[in-house]
């Protein structure tokens, strides 16, 4: 069309361009639905051979409810656990709690993992901050009043009674990305928005201010089975940490396994 009017007349050409048709706007962006498209997540570099086979072998021996735990995250939070219990920064054995934010909150993506057993112990939905997005988290922030999920690993910490009832506080570990948890009052508690029914009718999960919200009906026991110095990994794109050194984590596992 540009090269034709270039051959036209200056006023057959503003003719054309007043009556020709005005292209559609494009759609709002709320109303474009969230791609379910996940993101891929590499394994690790540097990751021993032994680890990495034990981190297949485990998540084999899980089953079928860890179907949609991908390897690859399993693989991060497990680099992550045993570097932390070498560092004495989580001080409960055998337990990993790890949540793939990637995942649409209408999924159930938390794992609470008995190591030593080689047993899911709970997997349920759980909720990201609103400042992250809709059905899908696309945003990560540690900054207060931002409202979105801050990926990396925590440190679960004592449990008080709060607005919404019994909770567990979170310590963030990876400094500069999740280390805010404590000031941002980032905790494990229920929201009736990750209810079963909520996610019936509305097709997915709730927002929260930056919480890992969970579901009435199981919220009590997914924080017992998370007592005080647990290690829990919310994982997401673009997670970075200072834990996920594969060498050391192995040699880790080499000496003591899984406790």
């Amino acid at each position: 069309m540009a090269v034709l009017a270039a051959c036209q007349s200056p006023e057959v050409a503003r003719q054309e361009l007043r009556t020709a048709p005005v292209p559609p706007a494009p759609l709002a962006t709320e109303l474009v639905p969230d791609s379910l498209q996940l993101t891929p997540v590499a394994p690790l570099a540097a990751v021993p051979d032994s680890l990495r086979q034990a981190v297949r072998a485990l998540h084999a021996r899980l089953g079928p409810a860890a179907a949609t735990l991908r390897p690859a995250v399993l693989e991060r939070a497990c680099v992550g656990y045993l570097n932390l219990r070498r560092a004495g920064r989580v001080r409960r054995a055998g337990v990993l709690a790890v949540a793939d934010m990637d995942l649409p909150s209408s999924e159930k993506r938390l794992w609470v993992i008995d190591l030593r057993k080689a047993e899911v112990l709970q997997h349920s939905p759980v909720a990201h901050g609103r400042g992250s997005g809709h059905l899908r988290a696309r945003r990560f922030s540690n900054t207060i009043k931002s409202a979105c999920t801050a990926l990396g690993f925590y440190a679960t910490q004592d449990t008080y009674q709060g607005k919404h009832g019994l909770s567990r506080r979170l310590r963030g570990l990876d400094a500069g990305r999740n280390d805010n948890a404590l000031r941002r009052y980032v905790v494990l508690h229920a929201a009736d928005y990750v209810s079963r029914r909520h996610l019936q009718r509305h097709g997915q999960a709730g927002n929260s201010r930056g919480c890992p919200a969970l579901p009435p009906d199981q919220y009590r026991a997914i924080i017992a089975a998370v007592p005080e110095g647990s290690c829990l990994l919310l994982s997401g794109p673009g997670l970075e940490s200072k834990w996920l050194e594969g060498a050391a984590a192995a040699e880790r596992l080499a000496v003591r396994g899984w406790l």
